[in-house]
């Protein structure tokens, strides 16, 4: 598998004092980093004392981490000869209560400057989400990792069989008595219950074969940030495979905390990374393996639909999954492109047996499907 594109240099300088900061004692998360990144190129990162206040804005949670980050900011700045010069006096150690840029002047209200600047990263930002992942440059996509790593998905939820204690809903005729009787036969309170809501379990199928590769590793990524959404709860319920000529079982690499790390390993366990792709075959043996996994689940397909074996297997194959699964969704990188047809044979054998036939070839795209699995 690939490894992750390296940064920019100004990026790089940027993610690696978070780093520092963090090695510090400060909670910085992934979504901070590309929060700070954003405030910082919207303050101009060629100004020290502007790259200051993004960090101030973004990275510090309390008073204490403000004065661990003036600390930081000068040791690793200063420590690197391509730091932006200074421009102005810094601002004044402040309380941050937004995540946006704070003018310390005072007056609560920012310049022309300022709000052009701010203007001009958002169009930037709406330009990146909409951009292919395929003609990304290197320093494009490594904000691209940033932004899947700050994604919130939510895991679709179900009401299962079991009920629990609830201030309303239906009588629960047991523990009511049970109260009744540990008060010697004296009426009380009534004790209600209703069924529980559970996360639906998440199967992702993802194609990493040659024709797949410039999507790989931003879809695992996604995969990625899937898994770790709702906790150790959330993991239990989100599944992960990659299809080319074998099918692999990936979940357990996945759930690494760092996506970085996370990565490595489930690339390590894929042996036909950038291969050939028999989706017919592979879907074949995941129903026979793993059928149990897909009853009931939202299962996810991600894949252009470009298939080297029989059509028609591929056909039958997404015909058994469509029975078994909750919703089937299919993910084409191709989908959101102008001028493009589901008309080569896998794609078009496949499309019959999917409740839902989505786009996934940029960071927007990716936020729209999470939508539609939240939802399914």
């Amino acid at each position: 598998m690939s490894t992750a594109p390296a940064a920019h240099p100004p990026d790089a300088l940027l993610v690696g004092f978070t780093r520092a900061l963090h090695e510090a004692g400060v909670a910085v998360t992934a979504d901070r980093t590309a929060s700070y990144l954003q405030a910082a190129a919207a303050l101009g990162a060629g100004s020290r004392d502007a790259v200051r206040r993004a960090g101030r804005a973004t990275l510090c949670h309390g008073p204490d981490d403000l004065v661990r980050h003036d600390q930081v900011f000068e040791a690793w700045f200063t420590a690197h000869p391509e730091t932006p010069k200074h421009r102005g006096r810094p601002s004044p150690p402040r309380p941050v209560r937004s995540p946006l840029p704070v003018d310390d002047s005072g007056e609560g209200q920012p310049d022309d400057e300022d709000t052009e600047a701010v203007r001009a990263a958002a169009s930037d930002a709406e330009t990146l989400a909409r951009r292919d992942v395929a003609a990304m440059s290197a320093a494009e996509k490594a904000l691209l990792d940033a932004l899947i790593a700050a994604l919130h998905p939510r895991l679709p939820r179900r009401r299962a069989t079991r009920r629990t204690p609830w201030r309303r809903g239906e009588l629960d005729v047991h523990r009511t008595l049970r109260a009744s009787l540990r008060r010697m036969g004296e009426p009380g309170d009534v004790r209600w219950r209703r069924r529980a809501v559970v996360p639906r379990r998440v199967v992702l199928l993802v194609d990493v074969s040659g024709s797949m590769k410039p999507y790989a590793d931003a879809l695992l990524r996604l995969a990625h940030r899937l898994s770790g959404c709702a906790g150790s709860a959330g993991r239990a319920r989100v599944e992960t495979f990659t299809l080319g000529t074998r099918l692999t079982r990936v979940t357990d690499p996945l759930r690494t905390a760092d996506p970085e790390r996370a990565l490595v390993r489930a690339g390590a366990q894929v042996p036909d990374w950038s291969g050939g792709t028999r989706l017919g075959e592979t879907l074949g043996v995941f129903l026979d393996r793993y059928g149990g996994l897909a009853r009931g689940s939202v299962v996810v397909v991600l894949s252009d639909g470009w298939e080297r074996g029989d059509a028609s297997e591929l056909g039958e194959q997404m015909a058994r999954l469509q029975r078994l699964a909750r919703r089937v969704v299919w993910a084409n990188p191709h989908r959101g492109k102008a001028g493009y047809e589901p008309v080569q044979q896998g794609i078009a054998a496949a499309l019959p047996h999917c409740d839902d036939f989505v786009a996934g070839h940029s960071l927007r795209s990716f936020t729209e499907l999470l939508e539609v699995v939240a939802r399914a």
